[in-house]
């Protein structure tokens, strides 16, 4: 009788132990952030992001369905690559464009950026965009998932393009955030030290 109550109770335990042990885990979507990369160092006082692109929010948009939007992943590359290293002057930095949208089977990725140097009254003293985009096509049984992959996909090649348009149009705002070394006193070889 004992047994049987037992084996009663484990019958009705295995279902719970069975999930427990994680059979169709959901999948983790970590944070995108840029700290890895080395930092685009600027000679300006300031450095500001300014979005001025905001998804529809209704389809075609499906950017409110990515677990990471395009838009905070462009927040978190400017937050963390772009630096600011100088006294005077102030970098903008503009989300221009930053679109998740869905044709039957086919999404489509679009990011634009640009940074601007402006003086301290609002002259603009240097510009940089860059542009990029995506296309998958196919099965998306798993929206959330092609979502998340083609943000982290996409930002990898928006920080490529982003930093080349900024070594290229902005190089004499790139700094190396080093101060300067002291200068070594020489004394030539053939005189005595100073006593």
């Amino acid at each position: 009788m004992q047994a049987k109550h037992l084996t009663r109770r484990f019958v009705l335990l295995l279902p719970l132990a069975l999930a427990a042990c994680g059979g169709d885990d959901e999948p983790v979507f970590v944070p995108l952030r840029y700290t890895d990369l080395p930092p685009i160092q600027l000679n300006v006082a300031s450095i500001s992001i300014e979005q001025r692109f905001v998804p529809a929010g209704v389809p075609p948009d499906v950017s409110n369905q990515d677990p990471t939007t395009p838009v905070d992943a462009l927040k978190a590359m400017a937050n963390d690559r772009l630096q600011a290293f100088g006294t005077a002057n102030k970098a903008v930095f503009a989300i221009l464009d930053a679109s998740l949208t869905r044709q039957n089977d086919v999404v489509i990725a679009s990011i634009a950026v640009s940074l601007t140097i402006q003086d301290d009254s609002g002259t603009q003293l240097g510009f940089a965009e860059a542009h990029v985009q995506s296309r998958h096509t196919g099965q998306l049984d798993d929206l959330h998932s092609v979502l998340y992959d083609m943000t982290k996909s996409i930002m990898n090649d928006v920080n490529i393009e982003f930093e080349f348009q900024i070594r290229h149009n902005l190089k004499q705002w790139l700094t190396t955030g080093a101060a300067p070394g002291a200068p070594v006193e020489q004394t030539p070889l053939d005189q005595p030290p100073p006593r």
